[in-house]
Formats: C-alpha cells, sequence, structure tokens
C-alpha cells in the first residue's frame, strides 16, 4: 500500500487546565496539533505509511512540533524549515451550554509565508497514494491557496488520489472567497469530506429542515447537499458528519456516505466530550484508511464515525486509537466497560 501525503499546519496549542476560562487561568498546556497533522497521525496509529507536509522554523519550537509528530511514527522527511514562527491557537473548553472559543495567534507563520519553492512535488508524490488536504490550508495566504493548486495538479499528474476536508474558518477568509478558491481546487478532487455547515458556507449549498444552532440536523436533507456536490465537482464520494449539539458536552454524532449512487448512514452516537477539537480530523483519517483498504461503503461510513466517537474522550489534538479499537466499537461494542 502506497504512502499517504497530507498537508497543512501543525500549530501549537494553548489551552487552560480543565475547564478554566481564558481570564481565569494561571498556566496554559502546550501539545501541538493541526487538521492535515492530526489525519496523519491517525493514520499512521493505524499502520499506515503516512507523511505530514509543512514549513516550520528551525528553532526548537519547531523542533518541537516536528517531534510531536515524530513520536507517533509520522514521516516528517519532507517539512521544510524557515521563517520565524510556528502558528499558535488557544483554546478554551467550553461546558454545558458555554461554547468553546478558539483564539488563532497564526499571522506570519512559517507556513503562511512558504514559497513553491520549499517543495517539491515530484519527489513528496513519488510513492504516494492519497494526498489529502482541508479548507484550512488555502485560507492562510494567497501563496498557500496557490501552492496548494500546484500540490493538486502533481498529485492528479501521478494518479493520486485527493481527499479534501472543506473545514470551512471564518476567522481565516470570507464565504466569498472560500467559495471561489476552494471551487477552483474542488476541480482536483475525488473525495469530498464536510460537516454538517461547510456545505453552505462554502458553496451554499444547504440542507432543508436543519438548524445546527438548535441541534436539529435532517439527515434526509443532506442527501442533496452530497449530491449537489457530487454533481457539480465530480467528487467519487462525498461524507457528511452529521453533529446534532445538545451542550458543549454532548452531542448527537453520526455521518452519511454518498458513492455517486446510494446513499449510507452510519448508527448515530451519543458522545459525552472530553475533547471536540480534532474530532472532524478523526472523521477524516478514518474514512481514509476505510476507503484505503476497500471496505465496503456501511462499513467505510462506521468505521469512520466510530473512530471520531473515540476521538471525543481523548484530550489533545491526535486520535490516539488503534483499528482494534474503533472495529470493536462500530460492531457495536460501546459499553465502555473495564478491559482486563
Amino acid at each position: 500500500m502506497g504512502k499517504v501525503i497530507t498537508f497543512g499546519e501543525i500549530m501549537l496549542r494553548l489551552a487552560p487546565e480543565g475547564y478554566y476560562r481564558f481570564v481565569q487561568a494561571e498556566k496554559y498546556g502546550a501539545t501541538y496539533g493541526g487538521g492535515e497533522a492530526n489525519v496523519a497521525v491517525s493514520l499512521a496509529n493505524y499502520g499506515l505509511d503516512a507523511a505530514f507536509v509543512t514549513k516550520l522554523p528551525a528553532h526548537e519550537i519547531g523542533q518541537a512540533g516536528v517531534n510531536a509528530l515524530r513520536r507517533f511514527g509520522v514521516d516528517t522527511s519532507y517539512i521544510a524549515r524557515g521563517g520565524n514562527r510556528v502558528g499558535i491557537y488557544y483554546l478554551e473548553k467550553g461546558a454545558s451550554q458555554r461554547p468553546s472559543k478558539v483564539i488563532y495567534d497564526r499571522a506570519g507563520s512559517s507556513i503562511a509565508e512558504a514559497q513553491s519553492s520549499d517543495f517539491d512535488w515530484e519527489k513528496i508524490f513519488a510513492d504516494a497514494e492519497w494526498f489529502h488536504f482541508t479548507g484550512i490550508t488555502p485560507a492562510l495566504s494567497d501563496n498557500m491557496a496557490k501552492i496548494c493548486l500546484e500540490a493538486c495538479k502533481a498529485a492528479r499528474e501521478k494518479g493520486v488520489t485527493i481527499s479534501c476536508d472543506l473545514n470551512y474558518r471564518n476567522k481565516l477568509w470570507s464565504r466569498e472567497k472560500a467559495g471561489k478558491v476552494m471551487a477552483e481546487l474542488c476541480e482536483y478532487v475525488d473525495v469530498c469530506i464536510a460537516n454538517e455547515e461547510d456545505a453552505a458556507d462554502v458553496f451554499g449549498i444547504r440542507a432543508a429542515n436543519t438548524d445546527v444552532t438548535k441541534g436539529k440536523v435532517n439527515h434526509e436533507g443532506y442527501k442533496d447537499v452530497a449530491k449537489q456536490l457530487a454533481d457539480r465537482f465530480s467528487f467519487s464520494k462525498v461524507a457528511i458528519t452529521l453533529r446534532g449539539s445538545i451542550s458543549a458536552n454532548d452531542n448527537n454524532w453520526a455521518a452519511m456516505l454518498y458513492d455517486g449512487k446510494d446513499y449510507y448512514f452510519s448508527k448515530e452516537y451519543l458522545i459525552h466530550i472530553v475533547d471536540r477539537v480534532g474530532g472532524g480530523d478523526s472523521f477524516g483519517g478514518g474514512l481514509i484508511y476505510a476507503c484505503m483498504n476497500d471496505f465496503a461503503p456501511q462499513e467505510t461510513i462506521e468505521f469512520a464515525v466510530a473512530a471520531s466517537c473515540l476521538k471525543h474522550s481523548i484530550e489533545g489534538d491526535f486520535n490516539m486509537v488503534s483499528v482494534d479499537e474503533v472495529k470493536k466499537l462500530a460492531g457495536g461494542d460501546g459499553s465502555g466497560r473495564v478491559q482486563r
């Protein structure tokens, strides 16, 4: 099986302990994470050959980010070194009806200021089977949007399967700009991943009878969303996560997969959240693993949702679970009983 390449930004995550608010905090825990890096860690934990591509400073904070990936077996050999800073995000974990908050401090990061010459895509994709990026990466700068397009074109020339998580972030760019840039990139994408809001935010495609702010997610309405996306961009697969938010701590969690012919819905989980960040990335990692191992469509969506369900129980951005753990939950064992 070939290598999986993911491309994006890994950031230093600074978070108050427990459920302390920013204004209460006297100390912050430091970890690393970021959309595509999180996917690479998931896939490495599943035993795949996963590489993460980015640019980080040559100083010790940049090296700590590299080391965080190496710890889980991610190939870091394509990471360019240079620039002055690692992007930072601050996370305040929500509870009950108080939502979590993220504050970005990532302007001027090494990857945001990267140049095309930092990445030899011919070499990077030489033995690759799959390429994954998210809508966060082209949002970092106009130049990063250009580099993402170069990567997609190079991957297409090599016959590499390309997946993209739309991952709209309104703190990084407008809906109008996201729609324009992502429309060009999606012409090269084979597998589209989105959450219950992304298609509306990026492409104006909305599900009927859905109000995510009230926790009302009409699963049937997303059949039309998936079909519209697939018809517009010729995606071979569209996967949409369906999160019904009861509170910051408790969500209903499910997903849908459309393969151009049929629709497959996963079972729904009631999850009690330890850490929500990285939930979508863990879904993407599970989906990619299942697709690369030729799982049947229903088995694919069940694996991806179960992987993400487990991630919500783990502190930090990374989903540190095994294939066996995911399969056990997907198979129906969600009791949480002690294993002896």
